[in-house]
């Protein structure tokens, strides 16, 4: 464990603190775009940057209209229409439904998709806020159970279809960014890029080292003071996900706070005295749906589900300003200031 004693500004919820290239094979290549309801910043290195950017872009501009359930030219909107029938697909859908499911089932349920109609109950699609009464999320929980989601591949074809018990309706809401973010990483590879990162609104993503071969430095936003950061780490190439209820939420006229991940077990927002989770792991789409699975666990679930499984590290921050952090990240992680109390979580 270091202290901080030097930092650069945060851009967006986590910063990438990086020296500007001075020769032409590092020369900085950056583009800022909008897509998925968020503002995202792609930066590449090197000869081939401009061109693996433009194909991320690319890549992320073909998914955001094919993922978005409110979109009535996507998929993911016809299959929850469907109201029990089969819905064809495209292969990046498919992909992206058993990778859910896989979190689904590590997870216990705390990943769930299919959460999607009691989101928009709460108002938490289209701003009109409202707190539902607790018949109608009871009868919304009714349709939650993502295990009765099947896939059937026709592989000469190369063609899947998707049914869905009528009522189910999902949303890749909690995973789709990251899995956007390993599809544009995997275009900057494929364009001969070796150093560069993705920052799709927030959810952070690295390919390779710095150009100078040392590890990218990424400040955690501090969730209870936005303007600042709670620490740094170094990482290599890898994801880096944070999530939660303080930029999404609405308070009623008696002051509740009512944030936007939900217990997909209860239907209620979730309020467990965690903040934030961060996770860091290879796979951005596992990192994404972590950080809202870990959350809704809750900080004693969390730790035991990090000792349990492992394959990523993460950081928990809690009301009672404590920062837990794994002991993976022990050696890369930076405290900054005196505001929280931290700690390091093992895996035994």
């Amino acid at each position: 464990m270091k202290k901080l004693t030097r930092i650069l500004p945060i851009l967006l919820c986590v910063c990438l603190l990086i020296p500007l290239a001075g020769c032409s094979d590092n020369e900085l290549h950056e583009k800022q775009i909008f897509s998925m309801n968020t503002q995202m910043t792609l930066k590449a290195y090197g000869k081939h940057g401009e061109e693996g950017i433009n194909a991320a872009i690319g890549m992320i501009n073909m998914l955001n209209p094919l993922l978005d359930p409110e979109n009535e030219l996507s998929p993911v909107y016809d299959m929850n229409k469907a109201k029990g029938a089969g819905t064809a697909v495209k292969s990046q859908v498919v992909e992206l439904l058993k990778k859910s499911k896989q979190m689904y089932d590590e997870t216990n349920k705390a990943f769930n998709p299919a959460v999607y109609p009691i989101v928009k109950a709460w108002g938490f699609i289209n701003s009109s806020y409202r707190v539902p009464k607790e018949e109608e999320i009871t009868e919304l929980l009714k349709f939650t159970d993502f295990s009765r989601l099947s896939i059937t591949d026709f592989p000469e074809k190369d063609s899947y279809v998707v049914k869905m018990p009528s009522g189910m309706q999902i949303s890749f809401a909690a995973i789709a960014k990251g899995y956007a973010s390993n599809l544009a990483i995997a275009e900057l590879k494929s364009a001969g890029v070796k150093s560069a990162f993705v920052s799709l609104g927030g959810n952070i993503q690295t390919l390779g080292n710095k150009p100078d071969g040392s590890k990218w430095r990424i400040a955690i936003q501090d969730p209870q003071n936005t303007s600042t950061h709670l620490g740094v780490i170094s990482v290599g190439e890898t994801a880096i996900v944070t999530s939660g209820g303080y930029n999404r939420y609405f308070e009623t006229p008696d002051g509740k706070r009512y944030i936007h991940i939900l217990n997909p077990s209860s239907g209620m927002p979730v309020d467990n005295g965690l903040i934030s989770v961060t996770i860091v792991c290879p796979d951005g789409a596992k990192a994404d749906a972590l950080s809202t699975a870990l959350y809704v666990m809750g900080e004693k679930k969390a730790i035991n589900y990090y000792k349990k499984v492992g394959g990523f590290e993460m950081i928990l921050v809690n009301s009672d300003n404590e920062v837990i952090v794994s002991n993976g990240l022990y050696a890369d992680f930076e405290e900054n200031g005196n505001t929280y109390k931290y700690s390091y979580a093992g895996t035994s």
